[in-house]
């Protein structure tokens, strides 16, 4: 039998200064001894946007294989990107974090007819009760894997293929695995042909030693579902090999596109997703990649599609949204503590900030941009498309005030693109 522990991990707006604002929840089962339950721990964090109106879907962030990755996975609730297209959708954000020690099995977990779909469900089921959101037991999901938790998604997407909006597979799937017969081979219904899909894998593992099957089995499940007429992309990253690289800035669009055509309507009492129509899709020849053209759900994912594949990334040139709530307090004879908060930019996420005084640069948060797995983030980037700990505060302490003069502050955030925004309201601090 396994045991579970719930917990209200912040409430609303608490931390402001970290994170955008909404709830955070988690939920950790313990590893279950009885046949056909998981036999790994696991935790599951997710992140409900500040909205009064009920939720219209849940967005899952599955990170791979080994105890790294199961690490990485644990702050994916916690990332301002995702949260961006979360919350513009009223969706929530939903990370797990298996607990997989060195040398154990990952297709205890990532396989999920071995527990961990019933697990998924559960923890579903059990958000909906603390979080007071009953209908997250019956939303859809859009289901985005890397690795090992692509190989999940290619076979939650056989389990159940109603509730998927939409999949994206970063470098993984279990698809040759299983015509192979390593494993079972799952049925392959007209359901699970239906959902909009793409295969992301990193270029550089087409000739990778270790993570050549990645490439390959990407590229052959792609040609064999658009062979049957599913809408389903395929993606190689110029710039990368199994790491994540800027995925994101192609994958985040994906997904909202694919969530504008499938959800129900705000307010519907029915779940039912809206079938895609393939004829208002469309077809990218790729003839040095695949023989099967790529299915694009519409003219703009093309283009960015395009820019894509040449250079593993998009430009933006819109600008983020100024930061909010700037307050400003004393704290000692010389220092002042400067906090706000912020949300991500939709197109190309949160790159920092400018800190200015009396109209003029303070600093640039943050001090040291880390770019070691994709564009410099305010939240660094992990290899697994998460934040790095410890997380970033939104939050500035200047040691350098001069006694008896006013101090007037404001804020300016910067996306990946370098484009700043607008300044905040100004927060003065009197002598």
């Amino acid at each position: 039998m396994s045991f579970v522990r719930l917990s209200l991990v912040f409430a609303i707006c608490s931390w402001s200064s970290i994170i955008s604002a909404g709830s955070y929840f988690d939920v950790t089962y313990e590893p279950s001894t009885e046949p056909g339950e998981l036999s790994l721990g696991v935790t599951y964090t997710i992140w409900i946007p500040e909205l009064s109106a009920p939720l219209r879907g849940v967005i899952v962030h599955q990170h791979g294989c080994g105890t790294g990755a199961c690490q990485g996975g644990a702050t994916a609730a916690y990332d301002l990107h995702w949260q961006a297209l979360a919350a513009k959708w009223n969706c929530a954000l939903l990370g797990p974090s298996y607990h997989q020690k060195d040398g154990e099995n990952c297709r205890l977990w990532c396989d999920p007819r071995n527990g961990s779909h019933k697990t998924f469900l559960r923890a579903l089921d059990d958000f909906a009760v603390q979080a007071k959101r009953p209908e997250l037991k019956t939303v859809p999901w859009c289901l985005w894997g890397h690795s090992g938790g692509a190989f999940w998604a290619s076979l939650m997407q056989t389990m159940d293929p109603e509730r998927i909006a939409a999949i994206w597979f970063r470098s993984g799937g279990a698809f040759p695995y299983w015509e192979r017969g390593e494993i079972e081979k799952p049925e392959i219904t007209p359901a699970v042909l239906a959902i909009p899909m793409m295969q992301n894998p990193g270029a550089k593992e087409k000739d990778h030693e270790r993570f050549k099957i990645a490439y390959d089995g990407g590229l052959a499940m792609f040609e064999s579902y658009r062979k049957q007429g599913a809408p389903i992309g395929f993606a190689p990253d110029p710039r990368t090999a199994h790491e994540c690289g800027d995925s994101r800035y192609l994958a985040i669009p994906f997904f909202d596109v694919c969530l504008e055509l499938r959800l129900p309507p705000p307010g519907s009492k029915s779940p039912t997703l809206r079938p895609i129509n393939l004829a208002r899709g469309r077809l990218v020849p790729k003839p040095e990649l695949s023989a099967e053209p790529s299915w694009l759900p519409n003219d703009r994912l093309s283009r960015l599609y395009d820019e894509y594949l040449k250079t593993g990334f998009v430009e933006d040139s819109t600008p983020p949204a100024a930061p909010q709530n700037v307050n400003v307090s004393r704290d000692g004879p010389s220092t002042v503590t400067i906090t706000w908060s912020a949300d991500a930019d939709f197109e190309s996420g949160l790159g920092g900030f400018v800190v200015e005084r009396n109209g003029e640069t303070l600093v640039q948060l943050p001090e040291k941009p880390i770019a070691k797995f994709g564009k410099p983030l305010f939240q660094a980037m992990s290899y697994h498309d998460t934040p790095e700990k410890p997380l970033p505060e939104m939050k500035f302490e200047d040691k350098s005030t001069t006694g008896g003069k006013s101090s007037r502050y404001r804020v300016i955030a910067v996306n990946t693109a370098g484009v700043k925004s607008a300044p905040s309201a100004e927060a003065t601090l009197a002598p």
